[in-house]
């Protein structure tokens, strides 16, 4: 009995510190600690102290140092936006597919449903022998097309107006050239700010970045914002499945999911705070060009693989049910 007893308190001396070892969290935040991301970033970690982790969360305002260190180890998660976590998981990866959430009850139901339980295997994926898993994922808005000249107010007019896209999305790219524009390859450090420079003549955004990036000094008098999505930007919260208590996915995104109703009411209050005198509605004509446009793109990288089938399809009917006599519900490519 005294041998037993022994064994097992030598053995706890070995299992105690890999219990008890922190999680480091890397973090971007446009703002840093001071960001909106990162605040719901710090509810999560405490939440997370239930679900058996010990949460050490660091900031960055740089979304690929950010990258870079969950890269090489020095984080064992990282929260960052959809576009740029891709690559660990194509299926919740393709929220932010190009048009395929014009709206915010779409975008509700489509986090939803791929954080439901029944896509736990969905979102787990093997790369270089690590196991990524996604475990949260938070709107941050619809993304608009913000223009130094609301003359350019059509797709037509677009051509060969330089627009600044995150460089490492192909997405943007694809849709940048579908309209003759030129592309700016940039990053979410200064996208906005070669707007506000005059070095491109627009920029798609989502209203999260409009105070803090003060994207009206780029539209000026003549400016303006259209008020069609191009697509909704999100954030993923991607762990190494290894590195954290077993469950800890599911309990994650219970958590995601229950405070979805709180983000896309911080959201919205966002827009309704840029001043209405920017906001410009485009033609019923031009909105189903825009969304033709987009569809064609999506389809594209559909098949070159850079959105995930399944995702497309579910999301196609998402939008299907909100607007059954929409043009796209009838046709079956996609």
């Amino acid at each position: 009995m005294k041998n037993k007893l022994f064994l097992i308190c030598s053995l706890g001396l070995f299992i105690s510190p890999l219990a008890q070892a922190k999680q480091n969290v890397c973090v971007f935040d446009l703002l840093g600690k001071a960001g909106e991301s990162y605040k719901i970033m710090e509810e999560w970690a405490l939440a997370a102290k239930n679900w058996g982790a010990d949460i050490n969360l660091i900031a960055y305002k740089s979304e690929e140092q950010a990258d870079n260190d969950f890269k090489t180890d020095k984080c064992d998660a990282v929260a960052m936006t959809t576009m740029r976590s891709r690559e660990y998981n194509k299926f919740g990866g393709s929220l932010d597919a190009l048009g395929s959430v014009p709206s915010y009850s779409i975008a509700e139901k489509a986090i939803v449903y791929a954080l439901d339980r029944r896509n736990a295997q969905r979102l787990t994926s093997v790369k270089n022998g690590v196991k990524y898993e996604l475990v949260a994922i938070s709107p941050i808005g619809l993304a608009y097309i913000f223009v130094r000249d609301r003359a350019m107010n059509n797709i037509d007019k677009a051509k060969g107006k330089k627009v600044a896209y995150l460089s490492y999305d192909i997405a943007q790219k694809t849709a940048i050239e579908r309209i003759n524009a030129v592309g700016v390859p940039s990053n979410i450090s200064n996208f906005v700010n070669r707007f506000n420079n005059g070095e491109v003549d627009a920029v798609p955004s989502p209203a999260y970045a409009f105070k803090p990036l003060e994207i009206h000094k780029g539209l000026g008098t003549k400016g303006a914002m259209f008020t069609y999505p191009v697509l909704h930007v999100t954030a993923n919260v991607i762990i190494k499945a290894d590195k954290f208590p077993l469950g800890f996915g599911n309990k994650s995104r219970t958590w995601s999911t229950k405070r979805l109703p709180q983000s896309f009411k911080m959201i919205q209050r966002l827009e309704a705070e840029i001043p209405a005198k920017y906001k410009l509605t485009i033609s019923k004509e031009d909105q189903i060009r825009y969304q033709k446009l987009l569809r064609d793109g999506r389809i594209e990288l559909t098949q070159r693989g850079v959105y995930d089938a399944t995702m497309m399809s579910v999301l196609k009917r998402a939008r299907c049910t909100v607007d059954r006599t929409n043009f796209e519900c009838s046709l079956t490519d996609e």
